[in-house]
């Protein structure tokens, strides 16, 4: 309907009233720089400040994540530190709705892996769960991440477009997925035949003259990370130019505001997500918080990205590392530019306040005026978003009969995903199920396994958030844990092969992130953190069954299908012949809890004691 003069006057008044009783109940709006108005939508300043609110590496976790997969540590005023339980979109929703509120400007962003990687109650309905809840929360924009394209480019589509899975359908009568409600920027993933980006590669929040641009990408080392088959036909760019390049057709366009959400991150000197990564000195600023770790910043690839990224970009959201930050890196004017990332699964939201300029339509950036990122915690101590408590259950009542079969016993928590050592407990019972499945003669005979880190996506929990009862595993908790369902390969290896994987842990691509592989028994071997490259892999200490690795003999080796395809930097595995092909790994896992727990004798943690590592 159009607008009139009575009608504009009827909103003004509907305003003024709503900012009356916002006051009444203590509703706190965020203080205005000098000449910007405390009601910029009916007084615009030459200033007004924006609230962005970001996450990333959500990956389906619509209820809070189990075991340590679910908490953040927290620097307490007297320096000690906290474990808080955190994370679950009922939570998530009602922290940003929070947030929100006295903000008549803001805009909530994502730097990719919303989907991928997901547990059951998302996984097995293609994440199409996982888009309504962001639908529902009011997500505003996301770049892809590398997990997007888990399933290939088709299902990244039809996330964003909607429509019914190609083979499974729609899961209910007269129930269409309709796609997400914003949009998946891939400004860095293109097409081989046409050569444009597969699709929107930028986007642009307005709202009341004011005009902020968002530019999508992931890393440009996705083809490393995830299936040939998901990115078929797909080129991924370098992160830093294609930024520059959309930024610079932004800046035409007359939109000087922009953010660029990227999904690659760093590595912070603290596991703390309120930890001030900002060192004292030139170019880092000052520590933000008495009480606070102070100094060590952030290394990692996004430490270069945000060196190089053109100044014209005004805050860096990035993701992938699974890491808090909130840090100032200058541009290449020498400007700080604020970096942040709020770790994963929906445990954190970060609050960004950008000052923009009217005049210049640009983000103020000084010294004083810098945006400023801070990390919160999504506690489980505040209400539950109704509206999202209720889109849990409809898909819980769908996912139940597959989701609640008990597949197993465990005497306590097997700690996988959130372990601190490079060998974890739930690792080594993986890598063991893969050997115990693919070992017999006729399906594999393999003689040891691998098990990439990176696809064990959670902890067993003894006592779980569901209802089964405390030590039983159900086939939703496994899926949690082995969301891909990957096939698992048997190759032959010689051992000269085997040592070069063994040292690609760390060095190549993972020098500077070890990927540490999960063994299986009988694989032993000592890792020297004190030296560098491959030599951190003390060749003479790898052992099978007690016997040295002969360099010059051939083993059977069972892995998942990504490893064997040389992923996660692991290129050596590629070159493994005489290939069988096997169960899914989740098979594998499921039927080894199976045949190794009971009721009365449940799965005990193992040692985690094949890798020994000096430090």
């Amino acid at each position: 309907m159009p607008s009139t003069p009575q009608r504009r006057r009827i909103a003004r008044r509907l305003t003024a009233a709503a900012a009356v009783l916002a006051a009444a109940v203590g509703v706190t709006a965020t203080a205005l720089p000098a000449g910007a108005s405390s009601d910029p939508a009916r007084h615009p300043g030459r200033t007004v400040d924006v609230q962005l609110l970001s996450f990333n590496d959500f990956h389906g976790n619509l209820q809070p994540p189990q075991g340590s997969s679910g908490t953040v540590e927290e620097i307490q005023p007297d320096g000690s530190k906290k474990t808080v339980e955190a994370g679950g979109v009922e939570y998530l929703a009602q922290s940003l709705r929070t947030a929100r509120k006295g903000h008549p400007y803001s805009v909530t962003a994502a730097a990719g892996d919303m989907v991928g990687a997901s547990p059951l109650l998302s996984g097995l309905f293609h994440d199409e769960p996982t888009i309504e809840a962001m639908n529902k929360l009011g997500l505003d924009v996301t770049s892809v991440g590398n997990h997007e394209f888990d399933e290939g480019r088709k299902e990244l589509t039809r996330l964003q477009n909607g429509g019914c899975h190609p083979k499974d359908g729609c899961y209910e009568d007269g129930r269409k997925f309709r796609g997400a409600d914003f949009p998946y920027l891939t400004a860095n993933v293109t097409d081989d035949r046409t050569g444009k980006p597969l699709l929107k590669p930028y986007s642009v929040w307005q709202r009341n003259g004011v005009k902020i641009g968002f530019i999508g990408v992931t890393l440009e080392g996705t083809p490393d990370i995830v299936n040939a088959e998901g990115i078929k036909g797909l080129k991924f760019h370098d992160e830093v130019e294609t930024i520059n390049k959309y930024a610079r057709e932004l800046d035409k366009q007359g939109v000087k505001s922009i953010v660029a959400l990227i999904h690659e991150g760093g590595l912070p000197a603290s596991t703390s997500y309120n930890y001030n990564c900002d060192s004292p000195g030139p170019g880092w600023g000052s520590p933000r918080s008495s009480g606070a770790e102070t100094g060590g910043g952030i290394s990692g690839p996004i430490t270069e990205i945000a060196k190089n990224v053109t100044s014209r970009v005004d805050a860096l959201v990035t993701g992938h590392t699974h890491q808090a930050y909130a840090c100032t890196i200058p541009d290449p004017s020498g400007t700080p530019r604020t970096v942040t990332s709020a770790a994963s699964y929906g445990k954190l939201y970060t609050d960004t306040t950008l000052t923009y300029d009217r005049r210049t339509k640009d983000i103020v950036r000084t010294s004083v005026h810098a945006p400023r990122g801070v990390n919160h915690v999504v506690n489980r101590t505040q209400p539950k978003a109704a509206d999202m408590t209720s889109l849990i259950a409809h898909w819980n009542k769908l996912a139940a009969p597959v989701a609640n079969r008990p597949v197993g016993r465990i005497s306590a928590d097997i700690a996988g995903r959130g372990a601190n050592a490079p060998e974890s407990p739930l690792g080594d019972v993986i890598a063991d199920a893969q050997l115990e499945t693919t070992k017999p003669d006729g399906k594999g005979g393999a003689q040891l396994a691998l098990m990439n880190p990176g696809g064990i996506r959670s902890d067993l929990a003894f006592k779980a958030s569901g209802e089964e009862g405390d030590g039983v595993v159900t086939y939703g908790e496994a899926f949690t844990v082995q969301p891909f369902t990957n096939m698992m390969n048997v190759v032959d290896l010689t051992g000269a092969q085997l040592i070069t994987g063994l040292q690609q842990q760390v060095s190549g691509p993972n020098a500077a992130s070890p990927k540490i592989l999960q063994v299986s028994e009988g694989l032993t071997y000592t890792l020297d953190m004190t030296k560098t490259g491959a030599d951190r892999v003390v060749k003479d200490s790898i052992r099978l069954n007690g016997a040295a690795i002969d360099p010059a003999k051939t083993y059977r080796v069972a892995m998942n299908e990504f490893l064997a395809g040389g992923g996660d930097g692991f290129p050596v595995f590629k070159d493994g012949g005489n290939k069988y092909v096997g169960p899914s790994d989740l098979d594998a896992f499921t039927g080894y809890l199976a045949a190794h727990s009971s009721a009365d004798s449940p799965l005990n943690p193992p040692k985690a004691d094949r890798i020994t590592v000096v430090k």
